[in-house]
This record gives C-alpha cells, sequence and structure tokens, in this order.
C-alpha cells in the first residue's frame, strides 16, 4: 500500500475558497438581463405587478395607457360584465369623487399624468407642468400648452355613478377618480375630452378610430375592476371597438 500524501490544512483551505468563489461569481456579459437590476433602495422589481404595467409605471410600447389588457382578456372581462339599464343620477355630485388627490412632492393626480403622458415636460416649483408636448390618443391633436389638456375619466364619473358608484363608500370613489394604476386616466385634448363629457361608447366614440382598440379595451378593463354595469347597447359597442384590435 503506498503512502498517502498529506496536504496542509491552509492550502486545502485556499483550494476550496477558489472553488466557491468560481462556482458563485457573475459577469455583466451577455448571459445578464439588466431586467433584474435592483432598483433605487435596494429592491427588485416586483413579480405582482399588472399585466402590462412594467415597473417603470410607464405603459407598454403602442399603448398611452396604464395598465392595459391584451385583446383576448379584454373579451374575456367583457363577456363577464353584468347587464342592466342605466341607474338614476339622483344625488349625484362631482364633489362625492374627491380630485384631485395628492400625490406627494406637491403633485397631484393631474400632474402626474400630464408628466406620464408627455415628451420632455417641464414642471415649475409646485409641480405644475410649465411646457412639454402631448398628443391627444382620441383626435390625434398635438398640444404644446398643458393649459389645453384635460385629464380624462375613461369611464366618466357621472357615468360610473350610474353603474354602480352610486352605492360605494368615499373612500372608493376617490380611488376611482385618481386611478394611476389602470387604465382610467389619461391625457387627452380639452376638445375631445368635452366632446365625450359624460357619455358611454355607444353614444360617443373616439373621432380618431385608431384609438377605438384601446378605448375599448380601457373601457372594459375600468368596469371589470370596479364591478360596474354596462347596458346592452354599451356592451355592443365596446364589442365591435375590440374588434378592430389587430390579431
Amino acid at each position: 500500500m503506498g503512502r498517502q500524501m498529506r496536504v496542509p490544512g491552509a492550502v486545502l483551505a485556499a483550494v476550496l475558497l477558489l472553488a466557491v468563489a468560481g462556482c458563485s461569481g457573475t459577469t455583466g456579459g451577455a448571459g445578464s438581463d439588466s431586467g433584474d437590476d435592483p432598483k433605487p433602495g435596494g429592491g427588485a422589481p416586483s413579480a405582482a405587478a399588472s399585466p402590462g404595467a412594467p415597473a417603470d409605471g410607464k405603459p407598454p410600447a403602442g399603448d398611452v395607457l396604464p395598465g392595459m389588457v391584451g385583446v383576448s382578456v379584454a373579451r374575456t372581462q367583457l363577456a363577464s360584465l353584468k347587464v342592466a339599464p342605466p341607474g338614476t343620477m339622483s344625488g349625484y355630485s362631482r364633489d362625492k369623487f374627491t380630485h384631485w388627490a395628492e400625490q406627494g412632492d406637491k403633485c397631484d393626480t393631474r400632474e402626474v399624468v400630464l408628466q406620464r403622458d408627455g415628451a420632455k415636460v417641464t414642471r415649475d416649483a409646485q409641480c405644475k407642468a410649465v411646457s412639454g408636448t402631448w398628443k391627444s390618443l382620441y383626435d390625434e391633436v398635438v398640444v404644446t400648452e398643458a393649459s389645453k389638456m384635460d385629464i380624462d375619466h375613461m369611464v366618466p364619473l357621472a357615468e360610473g355613478w350610474r353603474s354602480g358608484a352610486a352605492g360605494w363608500d368615499a373612500a372608493k370613489r376617490k380611488a376611482f377618480a385618481n386611478d394611476l394604476t389602470h387604465p382610467q386616466l389619461l391625457a387627452v385634448s380639452a376638445s375631445s375630452n368635452r366632446s365625450k363629457g359624460d357619455q358611454s361608447p355607444d353614444l360617443w366614440q373616439p373621432p380618431s378610430k385608431s384609438a377605438w382598440c384601446q378605448y375599448g379595451r380601457a373601457w372594459t378593463t375600468v368596469k371589470s375592476v370596479y364591478g360596474l354595469t354596462v347596458t346592452e347597447p354599451e356592451k355592443k359597442m365596446l364589442a365591435t371597438m375590440l374588434d378592430t384590435c389587430a390579431g
């Protein structure tokens, strides 16, 4: 039987340490995924983010609203919406839907949406937009003055009231009126927003038909998220809008 070699303990420890380092080391080469980089503050992107809502809060390419779903999901949502006649407007007041809510850093919901939906937007010390460029989804009008932009409630407050919000508490109405997560708020030209008023899709459609796919998906999603009802004509027009989506 041959003699056994005795390896000094210090050498063996060094070899083991090098092996462990080789297995656990990381590089920034082609195999790395920059999408997993931790965010400022040390947290990784949340796996629980809403479908179609990137971690940076911007909508996915092609959509100008946050929290959008694909057409197949929208069709499923539409099929599940309860059909009912419109409720009464008795007791309605815009004041019952607190807006615009404070969002921090002196900004309210309106200013957050203007910043999100515009290009090269600059703000003053009070968070008011003072310059920028916005393209209105509804009519494709390009606007360079913030004062000429309205923040549209995709499902108008009055429409929400007569389709279920009359029975909500103040907190839920406030959430509905300031929702930055779902496709409920959008910066559009003042003229298009005022033309729309509180009308449902069977009574008003965006003048630009290229907006119908997004409009139909957004309206359907908001009504689904908040458990609001639809009328038969409204549901039919939403289906027509979804039919304009490619694929």
